[in-house]
This record gives structure tokens, sequence and C-alpha cells, in this order.
């Protein structure tokens, strides 16, 4: 089996351009690059990573390609891309042309848009998701638990939509649901709506800072990978360390060892889908 985390990130910390980190964050408030990550993945035998967007920026996505050019380990990149901008097509063209095979795929933070419904509702966002999808990429849908509802008309639109070909949608961090409250009713009703749709995928990431950073247990978790699980299948799940987001509640080691242990009922060829077989399928790696 070899293991492939689906969703890490690079960055060289800027304290204006990353205020999303914040005081209680101190922890990883400094660079984070790939020779940090490297001896994580070669301890817990993970051969490949996918490194995702964190700044909305062409910087970024040429930022992360260039890493993923000199690293080997590093198997492809979800950047970003404004997909409402007159110029898609050009950038986009441009990258086809420039980036190798190391772009997989784009992602906007959606869940930093305080009215989505609204950022949506002029059919730009829409437009552009459709043009880059036909030309193969995939795309990470990234929102809070209370946002699932304003993203499902998006999603059901593209997922019933005969003229792409290959619409590879997948969630990142489940969705974010209320771990610290444990109110998870109204997300588990939106995740099982979001599942129903085939192409759609979900990466197990991004739980421990949902609930609560320093006391949480594995138990904390069950009911939400149950949820996932039951809905996705283990053909639709990717392990995901969120890396380095995760260690302001666990360190890389742990968290893949309670994702190893919750899916250990689950077969061998079960196992190795989730833990690396899923991500290489999704990303064309």
């Amino acid at each position: 089996m070899q293991r492939i985390d689906a969703h890490q990130h690079f960055w060289q910390y800027d304290p204006t351009r990353d205020s999303w980190i914040t005081e209680d964050m101190e922890k990883i408030r400094r660079d984070f690059l790939p020779e940090d990550l490297a001896p994580l993945l070669k301890e817990n035998g993970v051969a490949g990573c996918i490194a995702v967007q964190a700044d909305q920026s062409l910087a970024e996505t040429d930022f992360l390609l260039q890493l993923a050019a000199r690293h080997d380990f590093i198997k492809g990149v979800v950047g970003w891309v404004d997909l409402k901008s007159p110029q898609l097509n050009t950038t986009v063209d441009h990258y086809n042309t420039n980036s190798g095979s190391f772009l997989k795929g784009f992602r906007h933070i959606l869940q930093g848009e305080a009215d989505l419904n609204g950022f949506l509702s002029d059919g730009l966002f829409e437009k552009g998701l459709r043009y880059i999808l036909s030309k193969g990429y995939t795309y990470d849908l990234l929102v809070y638990h209370d946002q699932l509802p304003a993203l499902q008309p998006l999603v059901e639109s593209l997922s019933s939509d005969g003229a792409i070909k290959d619409c590879k949608l997948v969630l990142d961090h489940m969705g974010k649901p209320d771990l610290k409250s444990g109110e998870i009713k109204n997300w588990q009703q939106q995740i099982r709506r979001l599942a129903s749709h085939k192409n759609v995928y979900c990466k197990i990431s991004g739980m421990v800072t949902e609930a609560d950073w320093h006391h949480w247990k594995p138990d904390d978790l069950r009911a939400a990978l149950d949820t996932v699980l039951d809905a996705f299948g283990p053909e639709r799940l990717m392990f995901g360390s969120d890396w380095p987001v995760c260690l302001v509640a666990s360190t890389y080691d742990r968290w893949l060892e309670v994702l190893t242990q919750y899916f250990q009922p689950l077969s061998h060829e079960q196992q190795s889908a989730i833990f690396g077989g899923n991500c290489a399928r999704f990303y064309g790696i």
C-alpha cells in the first residue's frame, strides 16, 4: 500500500498575507517548506503528497509548482485561479502549457466568503468552474458546515451536466463539522445529499482543528467519521493531514495513527484506497 497525503500546505510565513493564522495558532506562525515535511512523510511511510493553496493569488500557484518541480514527493498541486476573471481562459491556457504534469486542480477559499449565496449568485464562478473542469482539472470545495446548503445547488448543477465528461469535485475537511459542540445532525444531512453525487469525493482531513484543540479524543471524531464512511464509501474517501495547520491540535503521527486505527476493520484493499489509491485516481497521479 503506497500512502499519499491528499492535503497539506507550504508557505513562507507573512504576517500580513497570512493574517488568518491568529495568535492562538502560534505553532504555525513560521515557514513550512518541503524540507520540513519530508522527514515526517518518511517516518510515517507516506510516499508523497498533494500541495494545496493557502493564499488566493497566482503567485501562490507558481510557488507550489516551483516546489513540485524540485521535490519528487510532491505528486501534485491544487492551485488558485480567479474563476470570475475575464482572463481566466488565458491564464488556464498558460498553465496548460507551462506547468507540466504537476498542476492537478484548483481551489477557492469559499469558507472565507461571508455571503456564499451572494458570491455564487451572479453565475460567474460556476461558469469559470465549468471551464476548468472541461479542461480536465479537479476542484477542491472548502466550506464550513453551515455553508453546505449554499454549495448544494452548484454541485448538483455541475454533477448533472453531461457536457462535463469528467467532473471531479472533492470536499475538503469533510465540510468542517462542528465537532467542538458535537451538533452535527444538520451537517450529516448535508453530507448525505452531497455524497449522492458519485463524482464527489471527500477528504478526511482538518478534523482536529474543528474539535477542542487541546482536549479532543478519537471518540470525539467517531460519529463524523462513521457518517462520511457510510455516505461516500471507502472508494471516495481520501486521507489528508492538513499539515501544518493540524499542528495546532495534533502531531502528524498522531492524526495518521487515529485514522489508521479507525479504518483497521476494513479490508486491505479498502484501506489502500483511502490512504492513497483514491487520491492517485482522483488527481491522476
